[in-house]
C-alpha cells in the first residue's frame, strides 16, 4: 500500500513540476515578447530621431548653399559694376 501511495505523491510531484514549468515557460515567453515590443519602440523612435536629425542637417546645408550661392552672385554683380565703372572711366564714350 506504501508503495502505491508513494508512486502516487511520485506522479503528483511530477505532474505538478510539469504545470509550474508550462507556467514558467509561458510567463518567460512573455517577458520575451515585452521586451521584444520595447525594443522595438526605441528603435521605432531612435529611427524617427536619425531621420528628424537628417532632415534638419539637409535642410540647413542647403540654406547654407544658397546663401553662398547668393553671396556669390552678389560679389559677380559688384565686379561687374565696378568694371563697367572702370570703363567708363576709361572711355566716356
Amino acid at each position: 500500500m506504501t508503495r502505491i501511495a508513494l508512486i502516487a505523491a511520485a506522479g503528483l510531484a511530477v505532474a505538478g513540476l510539469a504545470a509550474c514549468s508550462q507556467k514558467a515557460q509561458d510567463e518567460t515567453s512573455e517577458a520575451a515578447n515585452t521586451t521584444a515590443a520595447d525594443t522595438e519602440a526605441t528603435m521605432g523612435a531612435a529611427v524617427n530621431d536619425v531621420d528628424a536629425a537628417t532632415d534638419n542637417a539637409l535642410g540647413a546645408a542647403a540654406n547654407s548653399m544658397n546663401a553662398t550661392g547668393n553671396s556669390i552672385g552678389n560679389a559677380t554683380s559688384h565686379v561687374g559694376n565696378g568694371l563697367d565703372a572702370a570703363g567708363n572711366d576709361i572711355d566716356p564714350d
